[in-house]
Formats: structure tokens, C-alpha cells, sequence
């Protein structure tokens, strides 16, 4: 008799990827973000424009063949310097990003796996950063941190972890009782063995969806900053410094080209990436199998 060929079942990332291929809001979200990141990433190769390279022939231009998205009132660029400024956007979001996904997942994941009293004095601590007013605090931090690309990533790092350590030790007070941690538990193993070897095996889904609608949160923070003048200052390009020089009621009505290509960007850059993040969480939820 011929034995027979066990099927295979595709793994659960297999599965994740499959549902994530067929949500339509989340592909349409990449076939966005991809092009714009490479043209933001590339534009000096190919765009004969620097963000500051000053025009003073073509002050408060309109959109046209030489300057795609026309020029400021000073003769620069628009179209050079909502790229350049989405490169520090991209930049301050990622940055901050990984940052806050560490402070996250360590927090989150020693209060769990630490023992009773690390996870009491933990989680009142992120219940005390929880409770404070994140417009406030937020305005409180960057005015004492200052402006600049690496003084909005640290305010905003410090701003976005706590969600992420609720939700990591969430997954891993359950992950504590199964009978792998505790014999590993039994034979010895550390904290630090059990944060890497079991902990952030299992959160790895919690911290991809985490970090793709953070990235989102932390663009639109950084920009709401240096539309403060709490962010990136002038003169280096950022999409909310752009709007706050546009702010005026001339520029509104008369050069409405100096306000609305920068916030179609911002716009644009932002419901791609949180239709990408709600893609991964739809896949990565195993009761979407079942819906």
C-alpha cells in the first residue's frame, strides 16, 4: 500500500498574508505609500530643485511645466520641500516609532513576566503617564525639549508607548501559564530569556500593528508640532511648518497652491498608512477566519 502525503496547512503568517492580500483598502493603502515614499526618498536624482534654493523670478508662482506645485513667497520650491519635508517626516516617524515600540514591549513585558509586585508598580505607572492630558503634555515636552528633528522624536517617543505596553501585557499574562513558560521557569530560565525566547515571539503581531498606525499618529504629531513652531523649524521643510507659513488669509485665498498641495500630502501619506495598519490587524486576527 502507498502511504499517503500528509497536506501541508500554510502557517499562520501564511494565512495573515492571504487575508491581508485580499482586503482591498489596505492593498490600494500600498499601491499609494510605495511610489510616494520612493519619490520622497529619490527626488534629488531626479527633481532639478533644492527645498531652499531661492527663485526670486518666480515669488508666489502658480503650479506650472518648471515648478510642478508651484513656488512660496519667498521663490522656493513647493514641490522640492514637501518631499524634503516628507524625509524628515518619514524620518521622525520611524525613529520615534521603534523607540516607543521598545519602551512598550519591555514595559509591558516585564510587568507581566516579572512577578506580581514589578507588575503592580508598573502598571501604575503607566496608568499615571495614561492619565495625563496628551495635548498638554505634549506642549509641556516640546516646549522643554526645544525644536528640532531629534527633540520631536524624543517627545513624541516618550508620548506613544504606554497603549503598546497594556496591549503586550495583556497577550503575555496569558502566555505566562502555559506549560512551556513554566517549565522553562522551572529549569531556570531569567527575565531576559523569557522576554526574547517567548515573549516577543508571541507579540510580534501586537507590535507590527502598533507600529504601522504609529508611524501615521507620529507624522501627524510631528507636523501639529511644527505647526506650533514646536517641531521642525524653518528654514528646513516639514508639511506642518509649510501649512503654518501658509496661514495667512493672502496665501488662503489668493496662492491656495502654498497650503493645499503640502496638506493633500499629509492627508494622503496618513490614510494610506492607517489603511495598511488596519489591513494588518484585520490579518492578523484569527477570528477573521471565522467572519
Amino acid at each position: 500500500m502507498l502511504a499517503r502525503t500528509p497536506i501541508s496547512s500554510p502557517g499562520p503568517l501564511a494565512r495573515a498574508f492571504e487575508r491581508f492580500r485580499f482586503n482591498r483598502a489596505a492593498i490600494c493603502g500600498v499601491a499609494i505609500i510605495v511610489p510616494m515614499f520612493l519619490a520622497i526618498l529619490t527626488y534629488p536624482l531626479w527633481w532639478g530643485f533644492k527645498p531652499n534654493d531661492i527663485d526670486l523670478l518666480a515669488m508666489n508662482a502658480g503650479p506650472s511645466a518648471k515648478h510642478w506645485f508651484g513656488t512660496d513667497g519667498v521663490g522656493r520650491d513647493i514641490f522640492a520641500r514637501i518631499m524634503d519635508g516628507g524625509r524628515i517626516s518619514l524620518f521622525v516617524a520611524l525613529i520615534s516609532t521603534v523607540i516607543s515600540a521598545i519602551i512598550g514591549f519591555l514595559v509591558g513585558a516585564m510587568s507581566a513576566l516579572a512577578g506580581r509586585w514589578a507588575d503592580a508598580v508598573t502598571m501604575r505607572f503607566v496608568d499615571l503617564v495614561m492619565t495625563l492630558p496628551p495635548v498638554i503634555f505634549l506642549l509641556v515636552l516640546a516646549s522643554i525639549a526645544g525644536t528640532g528633528i531629534w527633540p520631536t522624536v524624543f517627545v513624541i517617543s516618550l508620548l506613544s508607548w504606554p497603549l503598546l505596553a497594556r496591549m503586550v501585557r495583556s497577550r503575555l499574562l496569558e502566555l505566562r501559564e502555559r506549560d512551556f513558560v513554566m517549565a522553562a521557569r522551572g529549569m531556570g530560565a531569567g527575565l531576559p530569556h523569557l522576554l526574547f525566547r517567548h515573549g516577543l515571539p508571541n507579540s510580534i503581531d501586537i507590535l507590527v500593528v502598533f507600529a504601522t498606525l504609529q508611524i501615521a499618529n507620529a507624522i501627524l504629531l510631528e507636523a501639529g508640532l511644527s505647526f506650533l513652531g514646536l517641531g521642525i523649524a524653518p528654514p528646513a521643510a516639514s508639511w506642518g511648518n509649510m501649512l503654518n507659513a501658509a496661514r495667512s488669509t493672502a496665501v488662503l485665498e489668493q496662492y491656495p497652491w502654498q497650503w493645499l498641495f503640502p496638506g493633500g500630502a499629509l492627508v494622503t501619506a496618513v490614510l494610506a498608512i492607517n489603511f495598511i495598519g488596519d489591513g494588518l490587524r484585520d490579518a492578523f486576527d484569527p477570528r477573521a477566519e471565522l467572519n
